[in-house]
């Protein structure tokens, strides 16, 4: 019984695969928006009832889809940042902003399925938080590493009004030692990053910025800059050339 069971859940794997194949070509041909169980099913030679068995509406489906692009966002992201050496904490954050451009410019119907236009009338549930936070979690490892090299000018703007209460219980939740200031321009940098792709992605730059190659790479330097990020440290705690 054992083996028939693993065997059912190898053919229920490979088809739910399948599934998630043929609505992501969709995805590419129609959008999100025309997204329908019954047209899946029917490019699979499936009854919409069988399909129903794995995805219950149109709703689950687009989570598992949306979970699925975090989910590889998240580790093309990580894996480029972790070839990196830890001192090199600027190296590490310019690994992170072209990670994340690569991904985009390969996947770019899984890029607007999270960071496009809304899909009218589903709402993400619960399960889609923690895959979406994998990108802004190594953004917050990163300004919080204490092997990095921040040179914050010596006054800063200071943070007034709600942005203060904001940025404090950020840090608090996820990295108490994280100046706030820096947590603020981690999250306009953050929004800037993907405000970059999106605008590239979607047409934005033509006539003025396309390719992008360049003003991507000036501007990942220029966040670096307003991060405070340095040049990487060596083992003596000087900046190495």
């Amino acid at each position: 019984m054992a083996a028939i069971r693993t065997a059912r859940e190898r053919a229920r794997e490979e088809l739910t695969r399948e599934i998630k194949a043929e609505a992501r070509r969709q995805l590419g041909v129609e959008g999100a928006q025309k997204l329908s169980l019954r047209a899946v099913a029917r490019e699979l030679g499936m009854v919409s009832s069988a399909l129903y068995r794995y995805y219950p509406s149109r709703d689950d489906l687009l989570t598992a889809l949306i979970i699925d692009a975090y989910d590889a966002l998240g580790e093309q992201v990580e894996q480029a940042v972790a070839a990196v050496p830890t001192a090199d904490t600027r190296a590490r954050w310019v690994a992170l902003c072209h990670a994340a451009r690569a991904w985009a410019l390969a996947s770019p119907h899984e890029y607007a399925l999270v960071y496009g236009t809304p899909v009218p009338g589903y709402s993400a549930p619960q399960e889609t938080v923690v895959p979406a936070a994998r990108v802004p979690m190594v953004l917050i490892a990163l300004l919080d590493d204490t092997v990095g090299r921040f040179e914050l000018e010596a006054a800063p703007r200071p943070l007034r009004g709600p942005v203060a209460q904001q940025m404090a219980d950020l840090a608090a939740q996820f990295a108490p030692s994280l100046n706030p200031v820096l947590a603020a321009r981690g999250v306009a940098a953050w929004a800037q990053l993907f405000g970059l792709i999106s605008f590239e992605l979607f047409g934005q730059f033509v006539g003025s910025a396309d390719p992008a190659d360049g003003l991507f790479d000036y501007s990942v330097e220029d966040l670096a800059d307003h991060l405070g990020l340095g040049p990487a440290v060596g083992g003596d705690g000087r900046a190495q050339s």
